[in-house]
């Protein structure tokens, strides 16, 4: 499979993972145990994942399309989930993040 597909797969169920921990803070208690936990198991699932990406791809690179792919992910969510606004800075920092993924695959 190609490490690429894997990393952008391995983010999504992240960023999946990083949506239930969110709903765990989000109720009116402090913690909601049940999303908390589907969170953490969530996250947990990505281990071998990882280890295989990381055995395929150079570190530096699997970093910006990680990154890139998170906070892609992070800002959907965000915005459509939990209805949360975008400043210009933000929106500046995901074109830069998107650039920095373009250099990377021109000069990588």
């Amino acid at each position: 499979m190609n490490p690429i597909l894997v990393i952008i797969l391995l983010s999504t169920v992240g960023v999946i993972g990083d949506y239930f921990i969110k709903l765990a803070g989000h109720g009116q208690r402090f913690i909601e145990t049940k999303w908390f936990v589907i969170g953490f198991i969530i996250y947990a699932s990505t281990a071998f994942g990882w280890f295989y990406v990381m055995k395929h791809i150079k570190l530096s690179s699997l970093g910006v399309i990680y990154s890139l792919t998170t906070v892609l992910l992070l800002v959907a969510i965000g915005v459509f989930s939990f209805h949360e606004k975008l400043n210009v800075y933000e929106i500046i920092g995901i074109i830069a993040a998107i650039t920095s993924v373009i250099l990377l695959s021109k000069f990588a």
